[in-house]
């Protein structure tokens, strides 16, 4: 495949086995809303780009899959959530509650030693726990992204890491495009999206 094709294939195959839910898809497009003020933010105020990128951005996103996602067998795609976490190229819910649980422990750590055992220089210490923490989300959510992205180098080859790294950064803005009729949609009682109305199956991956 092409990298323009691969990334169709990552985003047809992350919709399909992961937004079902038209809550899910509605907390995604109030995400990605948020993602996107953050992109914005971080040239502007980058303390206040990571707190919305993190608090809000992340946390309705994680909700909607955690929460709403359902977890059983995949009547449409014809696979059990067992399957859809080990062929999950990002990260699967596993990998994503180790993740959150690392966000989550930063404050906590910096609450008790406030230079973060001595990694932090005494400038970014005077700077406050907002701004320490601020930095140091911003670090986790780098690192992640580049982390995973190395990891798909050995997994699945280069292309596919960066054109994972691509589907990250450039998600907000395609989920915008994507999600924007789930609030209509649940006002019509359609809880659930069959997935006949996006792009077709890839050759080898339909539903």
């Amino acid at each position: 495949m092409t990298f323009i094709e691969e990334l169709r294939k990552q985003r047809w195959d992350d919709h399909r086995f992961y937004h079902h839910n038209r809550v899910n898809q509605l907390l995604h497009l109030l995400s990605a809303c948020c993602f996107v003020a953050s992109y914005y933010l971080i040239f502007v105020d980058p303390v206040a780009a990571v707190m919305v990128g993190w608090l809000l951005a992340m946390v309705l996103r994680q909700v909607g899959h955690f929460v709403f996602e359902p977890k059983t067998f995949d009547e449409v795609n014809g696979v059990s959530h067992d399957y859809k976490e080990s062929v999950k190229v990002g990260y699967n819910l596993r990998r994503k509650v180790i993740l959150l649980s690392v966000w989550v422990a930063i404050p906590v750590a910096l609450w008790f030693s406030p230079d973060f055992f001595g990694l932090l220089s005494a400038h970014l210490v005077e700077q406050g726990m907002l701004h320490t923490t601020a930095i140091l989300w911003l670090v986790t959510g780098i690192a992640a992204v580049i982390v995973r992205t190395v990891h798909l180098f050995f997994l699945m080859g280069i292309q596919s890491g960066l054109v994972w790294a691509t589907k990250i950064l450039t998600d907000p803005f395609h989920d915008i495009r994507i999600y924007y009729k789930a609030p209509w949609y649940i006002l019509k009682g359609e809880m659930y999206d069959d997935m006949s109305d996006w792009y077709a199956p890839m050759p080898g991956h339909g539903a």
